[in-house]
């Protein structure tokens, strides 16, 4: 026998477990049987594509076994089955990366976080709401020696050697006081036709019944053990629908929609897509799962090939089942297999479609889904040339001259007739963007401006020229002058000539040049960048991504000639207060950009010193 101890993250969260959440208990029997499938699917893969297991017998099915007397619940499978070092490394420790994250997200609200535990792949230690013990015999497929795991869930677990006929593995919970329920047939029922009546293998349940007046055992079969999306459409309800997607994502939500696909022809597949309501735990994280599923024939080939789907649809979950491949295709044969890469193709123009179908039909609907899901799928704007369009048209920005989100067809649909672009701002602050300077000329002009305050817009933008022909364009860039028939005369650039040298000279290190500008009507400056040059949002975005060690990109300011800032300057030629003044402007127009201030106390005092001046 061996002793070991739960490494930190699992010992939190079976703290988590046994004494907060206690708002869906139910969902562990899904997570035990969920197991039990998977073991299943990857004994069957091996004794149809490896020569060691074709011998093998495979009988796939899963027992659940309700002893009253004893207070026990089991359920067993004859899937693969774990060796001493699979123990160790299945449930002592949770192997994805990323977990002390999710301790982090489980915030004590007992819905909430049961909601995060099948999502995150440690659904096993969930059966630990209801029992206060767990026994897990266990023998590898192919290996001659079976082992006993137990635990009471308190920091440590054992493993000895022990004896099992067969391959498999049998998970007994020990039930706690008070969670007798789930000893009821009924109950168990109930639970496997909610969550777990398309698994693909049958499910017996055993209990004892009394007959004449005598104790006897019956075993029934409660699921449906049909491959949910190889059925005809007509023959699965909406109900069916979303309980296998709760089975498949772990997810207790409804999903958002759902895309049932059978092709034939050429190439023959069925797909069974869904879109969930609420974003997976991992979307944002380089190591997310997949959500997709691979079978060949109703055969199980793998879940975690990132290449079944473009990155920027990682938030779909589903089934591929495709006819026309080998079942012992290599992981790397997979990436470049011809049939995969045309149901690949086929299925992202498929999903995207239906998203553009479900904005048309329910908008509403569809801003809740862009919320959650719409800076990921902005990701395919600059990975996915083929599907560009259609991304396009799926995108909803928030603009300068309405509440709420439109659509690049509602802002062409709205341009002036002599409008030359699509105009857009960048930043991180909604209320910053719709009151910057850069943008009050288009305001005057009644000329709508794109707010675009996700951190990709910036990296994006650059990368799509145009829609329908009509090119984007960044209002911080110098050249947005000429559009506006804002160019300044001859005699106006003489005018201000004096006023531009002085706060050159004073502004020399912080920025690249000084112009008098007419894209301004009421603040006394702003801050543009040399269209060859990262603006500011592109700036901070490329620190992110750890190039820290970037040279300085001055802005350049402009200045607008007509302020009464400038005017009394002019008017008293008092040039040199503006050694007090400029750098005030110049932080101004930073603040007013959503940039950061070098030195904030040189600037409050210089600001204090004004005021006190004007007092």
């Amino acid at each position: 026998m061996s002793r070991h101890t739960f490494e930190t993250e699992v010992s939190q969260l079976l703290h988590l477990m046994t004494h907060s959440l206690y708002s869906n208990k139910e969902i562990f029997l899904r997570e035990l049987i969920s197991n039990a499938s998977d073991a299943l699917d990857k004994l069957n893969y091996l004794t149809l594509t490896d020569d060691r297991f074709k011998q093998l017998k495979y009988e796939p099915r899963i027992d659940i076994k309700i002893d009253k007397e004893n207070k026990t619940l089991t359920v067993a499978d004859t899937g693969i089955g774990m060796n001493e070092e699979d123990l160790v490394e299945n449930l002592g420790t949770i192997a994805r990366s990323g977990t002390k994250s999710f301790i982090e997200k489980l915030s004590g609200d007992a819905k909430k976080d049961s909601l995060l535990i099948g999502q995150f792949g440690v659904g096993f230690y969930s059966a630990f709401m209801v029992a206060d013990k767990i026994e897990v015999l266990t023998k590898k497929a192919g290996e001659d020696k079976a082992y006993l795991w137990v635990s009471e869930g308190k920091g440590e677990y054992e493993i000895k050697e022990a004896q099992k006929e067969s391959h498999g593995t049998e998970i007994k919970l020990h039930i706690k006081e008070g969670e007798e329920e789930f000893l009821e047939s009924y109950r168990i029922e109930s639970i496997v036709k909610k969550y777990s009546n398309h698994i693909p293998f049958p499910i017996y349940l055993e209990e004892e019944v009394e007959k004449e007046g005598k104790k006897e055992k019956e075993v029934r079969q409660i699921n449906k053990a049909s491959a949910l999306w190889r059925l005809p459409k007509s023959e699965i309800s909406d109900e069916e629908y979303k309980d296998f997607y709760k089975q498949i994502s772990h997810d207790d939500n409804d999903p958002l929609l759902w895309i049932h696909t059978k092709a034939e022809g050429t190439i023959e597949y069925t797909t069974l897509f869904y879109i969930p309501s609420e974003p997976p735990i991992d979307l944002y994280r380089v190591d997310y799962q997949s959500g997709v599923k691979l079978y060949v024939k109703r055969v199980f080939i793998t879940d975690d090939d990132k290449e079944l789907l473009p990155t920027y649809l990682r938030f779909v979950r589903g089934i591929i089942d495709v006819e026309d491949i080998p079942l012992n295709i290599s992981r790397e044969m997979l990436q470049q297999n011809t049939v995969l890469m045309k149901v690949k193709k086929a299925s992202t123009k498929k999903i995207l479609t239906e998203l553009k179908k479900l904005k048309e039909k329910d908008r509403e609907k569809y801003i809740e889904f862009f919320k959650k899901f719409g800076k990921v799928l902005k990701e395919g704007l600059y990975s996915d040339f083929e599907n560009r369009d259609l991304l396009l048209d799926l995108m909803l920005f928030k603009s300068s001259k309405r509440e709420g989100y439109i659509d690049l067809a509602q802002y062409k649909e709205a341009m002036k007739e002599d409008q030359k672009a699509i105009y857009y701002i960048t930043g991180e602050n909604e209320s910053l963007l719709r009151n910057s300077p850069l943008i009050e000329q288009f305001k005057k002009r009644d000329i709508e401006v794109l707010l675009m305050d996700d951190e990709i817009d910036t990296i994006v933008l650059p990368m799509v020229p145009s829609y329908k022909d009509i090119p984007f364009k960044s209002v911080t860039t110098t050249d947005v002058e000429e559009d506006l028939g804002l160019k300044l005369e001859k005699a106006d650039e003489e005018k201000y000539k004096e006023l531009i040298v002085k706060m050159k000279e004073i502004l020399k290190d912080e920025v690249k040049d000084v112009k008098v500008s007419n894209r301004l009507s009421d603040s006394p400056a702003c801050l543009v960048f040399d269209k060859n040059d990262p603006d500011y949002q592109m700036q901070q975005m490329l620190k992110q991504m750890g190039q820290t060690e970037l040279p300085k990109v001055k802005p350049i300011l402009e200045i607008n000639p007509e302020h009464e800032i400038f005017n009394k300057i002019i008017l008293k030629n008092d040039y040199g207060a503006l050694y007090e003044i400029a750098p005030v402007i110049l932080d101004e127009a930073k603040l007013s950009e959503g940039m950061e201030i070098d030195d904030i106390w040189e600037f409050t005092k210089r600001l204090n010193k004004l005021i006190a001046k004007a007092i």
